[in-house]
């Protein structure tokens, strides 16, 4: 069992047991940090900063920040539904990663567009309240043999694999 802190830079139920689930040699926590970005990041870099923005302030509470963060992006195949995650360890080294890529159907994209959150619109298309703390769009659009928690444990699994090879030359002053 490693003596090292995991915080997780959001209380989200889902991307905390993920966190939990490839980190179970770790102590692992939760606390709220705010991404610092759109409600509904609609592009991968907006995505990848908000990831970053949470590991960061989770850093400053532990040995290991842990920042996830879904959202879009636009492609000339349609609206994907994206996630990424950023890692800051101990020797604040910087680790990114990226997994989920599915097309979005088109009346999900319309609503994007028009600025509304993809949660607010999974709730009314399904009917169900607190998806994204739940299987998530993701689980709806494969009849739940994906769900959220799933895709942010890959995402995990690369921050980890990543952080134990050490292979990185950034810094977390690099995103400052």
């Amino acid at each position: 069992m490693s003596n090292l802190k995991v915080i997780v830079g959001s209380t989200n139920l889902v991307k905390v047991n993920a966190i939990k689930n490839v980190f179970a040699n770790y102590q692992v926590e939760a606390i709220a940090v705010k991404s610092k970005v759109s409600q509904q990041p609609i592009s991968d870099q907006e995505t990848i900063r908000g990831a970053l923005n949470r590991a960061l302030g989770a850093r400053r509470y532990g040995d290991i920040g842990i920042g996830l963060e879904g959202g879009v992006q636009h492609s000339a195949y349609g609206m994907l539904l994206v996630n990424y995650g950023a890692l800051v360890d101990e020797k604040n080294k910087v680790y990114i990663a990226g997994g989920t890529r599915i097309v979005l159907p088109t009346h999900i994209a319309k609503e994007i567009y028009k600025g509304r959150e993809l949660g607010d619109i999974m709730e009314e298309y399904t009917h169900k309240s607190n998806l994204k703390y739940q299987e998530g769009a993701i689980g709806v659009f494969t009849g739940n043999f994906v769900k959220r928690v799933d895709i942010f444990e890959h995402i995990g699994k690369l921050l980890y694999g990543q952080m134990i090879t050490g292979r990185n030359d950034i810094k977390m002053s690099d995103y400052r």
